[in-house]
């Protein structure tokens, strides 16, 4: 399964000496975009840079959101309905929005639950949604939209080259400082080096088992100022360690709406990623398990079947030598049983005297001599003109017992044999 990582640029902002302003109506993905290939999530099979329309196929697309662009809110998560829930979440973080509701996308934590503390991504719903929109012009559909940090444990703090954003002339300016990312259990951060906040904001004593990652071009500077060695990392560990995430942010009015064939296509997609890679072995093993036993009980189902068949073989050339060559071995010996009855002068449990003896036995009193009947093999048929419901009831509960199957329609009675198992 081919994986796409894509990294939507930072929201445009407009660089001033006192503040960052977002510029609205400009999109990042009108840009070359940094992209990334991998077939599992870890490996990077290729990268690059290019116009959306040239990002290359792949089995899922995943983007990743920067840390800046995300705020981060701690809730007890609301008991709502899901067609209300967004409702709910805006009611509990009016007071903590720094932008109007409606203009801010809300996404839960994976595995939320109502009643219990949770996290909240709060993110720009006009920047994202232009995001999407037009990567989709490019027919290019986004499956997961991830941020690049999230409040974590154990905490890691993540060195990176801060961007400049855009000046105010309209020329993007180069970037000028290191910033860093403090992803923890309380939160995410992203600080400047310069100045003294990066040192004020965090803990006097760092806990011993944070983890520090810095990308190459500030890996010397990230150094210098944490005083201790820091793990380098390159751009796209970072981008294929955020697509492991949970993390969703496609929800409520941006979830991913799939029809007719994307939605085939997405199902066998998520079949063949990794994390249903344990699931697809189990259903193979069971299955090879399933046709194995088959296999085994069929085998042994022949081998009684063929002990059966040669049981009767040998019972009836024991019974009646005379048969040399056996074909059906049940119907040849009730023929040769037949033969020593006829020639005994013997009458079968089918035949005319033994079924008429049989009806006699069990005629109703109250009922005249039968006027009319009629035989063929192993059926005899009576007139019953004039019986009763109860009458026919007795008639038939006085032959059951000895093995007799009573048909009653349209003034007639059929007496046959039961079949085998029916017999009371």
């Amino acid at each position: 399964m081919l994986i796409l990582v894509i990294s939507l640029s930072p929201r445009p902002r407009l660089r001033s000496r006192h503040a960052d302003v977002t510029v609205a109506g400009t999109s990042a993905t009108d840009d070359d975009i940094d992209y990334w290939l991998s077939s599992d999530g870890f490996t990077l099979q290729s990268q690059g840079r290019c116009a959306a329309a040239l990002l290359p196929k792949a089995d899922s697309v995943i983007a990743v959101v920067s840390e800046g662009d995300v705020a981060w809110h701690r809730i007890t998560l609301p008991k709502a309905p899901s067609s209300r829930l967004r409702a709910a979440l805006v009611g509990v973080l009016e007071e903590a929005l720094l932008d109007d509701a409606d203009a801010t996308h809300l996404a839960l934590a994976p595995g939320a639950v109502a009643g219990l503390a949770t996290w909240v991504a709060a993110i720009n719903r006009a920047w994202l949604r232009a995001e999407l929109a037009t990567l989709e012009r490019h027919r290019v559909f986004v499956d997961r939209v991830v941020p690049a940090a999230w409040p974590d444990t154990p905490p890691r703090g993540h060195f990176s080259q801060a961007g400049g954003g855009v000046a105010a002339d309209g020329s993007r300016s180069t970037p000028q400082d290191v910033a860093l990312t403090w992803s923890h259990a309380d939160g995410v951060a992203t600080l400047r080096l310069h100045g003294g906040l990066a040192r004020a904001l965090l803990p006097a004593d760092l806990p011993p088992d944070a983890r520090w990652t810095a990308t190459p071009e500030v890996a010397t500077a990230a150094e210098r100022w944490l005083g201790s060695p820091v793990r380098v990392v390159s751009a796209a560990e970072c981008a294929l360690q955020a697509t492991r995430t949970l993390w969703n942010l496609r929800q409520f009015d941006l979830v991913a709406r799939h029809r007719g064939t994307r939605a085939a296509r997405d199902a066998w997609r998520r079949w063949l990623s990794p994390g249903w890679r344990p699931v697809r072995y189990g259903l193979l093993a069971l299955l090879a398990v399933q046709v194995i036993g088959l296999n085994a009980w069929a085998w042994h189902l022949r081998s009684e079947l063929s002990s059966q068949r040669q049981t009767m073989v040998a019972l009836l050339q024991t019974t009646f030598p005379q048969v040399s060559a056996v074909l059906d071995a049940p119907l040849q010996m009730q023929r040769e049983v037949d033969a020593l009855r006829v020639a005994a002068g013997r009458s079968s449990a089918i035949d005319f005297e033994t079924m008429l003896l049989a009806a006699a036995a069990a005629w109703p009193d109250d009922q005249p001599p039968v006027d009319n009947l009629h035989y063929e093999s192993g059926r005899l048929t009576l007139a019953a003109t004039g019986w009763g419901d109860a009458e026919i009831a007795r008639f038939r509960s006085q032959l059951q017992p000895a093995g007799w199957q009573v048909e009653a329609s349209e003034g007639r009675i059929s007496l046959s044999r039961a079949p085998a198992g029916m017999t009371p």
